[in-house]
């Protein structure tokens, strides 16, 4: 395994999150960092997906499922899974803006996040994992072809879903930007690196990603990941 490569400045952060540059799943947490104004505060790991380090001996003690992205902070306790360390991220001000703040608005941001990760985003990866080459000899020891066909089937279901929801709302879980977006903005950036089109007559979400695409914190991880690294 290769050195993983680290993004840093002269100062020592308290934040360090183990990604990959353009990652689909690493992007929503990048998002809600620029959201929160924390990504001067990060000290990013590189693991490289296409040399299969997040599946190594050494990154499986880091975390257990072999996945990316990874918050680790400076007491050394491990934060894993996107949804989980936006929930930690959004709190850290005690301003939360992507969970929301009544017990109705947590409540249907994490239902439409879920929905989000299981009928859209995940969907995309199993498809890109198993009808598709992946991530290469590296990682993809098994495939099966039919499910990750399925998968895709499954994934375009879900883009018709999420038309539905934006027709009659501006946001994902409603009147406001949340976790639930982030996550369904992953599935954008999943579905555009797999070539997986949205379909034509989902006007509204077509029309939700553009406005999407022109949030500050959007503008900020496409500026990153046309640079090929996190930070400076």
């Amino acid at each position: 395994m290769s050195t993983p490569h680290r993004h840093t400045d002269a100062r020592h952060s308290p934040l360090k999150i183990y990604d990959w540059y353009n990652g689909p799943y690493p992007a929503r947490v990048r998002i809600a960092l620029a959201e929160k104004g924390l990504l001067p505060a990060v000290d990013f790991v590189s693991i490289n997906l296409w040399k299969g380090e997040h599946k190594t001996p050494e990154f499986l003690e880091i975390n257990y499922s072999g996945t990316l992205p990874v918050l680790k902070l400076e007491d050394g306790t491990r934060i894993a899974e996107c949804t989980a360390i936006t929930q930690y991220l959004d709190h850290l001000d005690s301003k939360p803006t992507l969970t929301g703040t009544t017990a109705v608005e947590k409540g249907l941001i994490h239902m439409m996040t879920k929905r989000a990760e299981i009928e859209f985003l995940d969907a995309v990866s199993v498809y890109f994992h198993h009808a598709t080459p992946g991530l290469g000899p590296y990682v993809e020891f098994y495939q099966n072809e039919e499910w990750g066909l399925r998968m895709r089937d499954k994934a375009v279901r879900g883009m018709r879903y999420f038309n539905e929801v934006l027709m009659s709302r501006p946001f994902v879980a409603g009147e406001s930007f949340s976790m639930a977006d982030i996550a369904v903005i992953g599935g954008m950036i999943f579905s555009a690196l797999v070539e997986l089109s949205v379909p034509e007559e989902c006007e509204a979400l077509r029309k939700w990603y553009a406005r999407m695409q022109k949030r500050p914190s959007l503008v900020a991880w496409a500026a990153m990941v046309e640079k090929g690294e996190p930070l400076g």
